[in-house]
């Protein structure tokens, strides 16, 4: 999406919250950045727990004896420095240079950090939601696509209560209990709640809200009382951004383990999701060798259009 239309405002285009996906093992996850089109057009991380008291976005929060003036005298040191370097000879500094005053710009702009905080948030608005991490999450979701961020992506936030062998969704034990009592209360509530404020606010039909994994689970459960990995057939909910409501594309057969009518590939999902979001699903990218790829080579679900 930073690639497609660039950052706007001071915020970027793309935002990841409120921290990346990782493993037991605590390594991360590939396929969370932007891959061959580089490191410049990854979407920003923010790690945050927006349902803690007094949330704050570390990187917003200045230290004690930098107010605003001193933060743009160490601007104007590092930009004298950057240009000196680059005149050396060449190496990383454009690039950096770049990078930096981004960051720059996002500490300077009063509209960037009010769109991170939640205390602007009415306390019934909050409640609304769920004073959970997701929730809160969600919240603030809503609160950067208000102020130009173009794609933000909330994952399930993994606090140090997951159980190892069944982490968040990863639900590979005692899959009824943890979805009854931990995961479908807050999810519920937090995305049906992110929805009706869109649409209380006339946000919904030009913003597209998708929720999805990378794969389903297995159609029977396993001896712990949990499914495993499945990635032949699994749902996904999409509303707003021109989609029909209330409209079920597609079935499995009577064992939920394999497609039975109007099978959807992932490039298909891409297709409508760049088509809702007004690009042309074969728009034309660039890597940062400058060789063409095709953003996607699916095609638009017409029928939940």
């Amino acid at each position: 999406m930073r690639r497609l239309r660039g950052d706007r405002g001071g915020l970027p285009a793309a935002v990841r919250l409120p921290m990346h996906i990782f493993n037991t093992d605590g390594s991360i996850w590939p396929g969370q950045d932007a891959g061959f089109l580089g490191r410049s057009s990854d979407p920003w991380l923010f790690r945050c727990e927006p349902a803690t008291a007094n949330f704050r976005i570390p990187e917003f929060t200045l230290a004690a004896d930098v107010p605003p003036e001193r933060l743009g005298e160490r601007a104007d040191l590092l930009h004298r420095l950057d240009h000196t370097l680059a005149a050396i000879g060449p190496g990383p500094a454009a690039s950096y240079d770049r990078h930096t005053e981004r960051a720059f710009d996002l500490l300077r702009s009063p509209q960037a950090r009010a769109a991170f905080d939640l205390a602007r948030e009415a306390p019934a608005m909050r409640d609304y939601y769920g004073r959970s991490q997701f929730g809160q999450s969600c919240l603030l979701a809503r609160r950067l696509v208000e102020a130009g961020v173009s794609l933000v992506q909330v994952n399930w936030f993994r606090g140090p209560e997951e159980p190892s062998d069944a982490p968040c969704w990863d639900s590979h034990a005692r899959e009824a209990e943890r979805l009854k009592s931990v995961l479908a209360p807050v999810a519920d509530r937090a995305i049906a709640a992110l929805l009706e404020d869109l649409d209380s606010r006339g946000m919904l039909d030009e913003t597209l809200v998708a929720c999805l994994a990378e794969f389903g689970r297995t159609p029977r459960f396993n001896g712990g009382g949990g499914r495993d990995h499945w990635g032949h057939v699994f749902s996904v909910a999409l509303a707003g951004g021109g989609v029909r409501g209330g409209h079920v594309y597609g079935s499995s057969d009577r064992h939920a383990a394999q497609p039975k009518e109007a099978r959807v590939l992932p490039q298909d999902l891409t297709a409508t999701i760049l088509h809702c979001l007004g690009h042309q699903p074969h728009s034309e990218i660039r890597d940062t060798q400058g060789r063409p790829i095709a953003a996607s080579r699916g095609t638009p679900i017409r029928a939940i259009l």
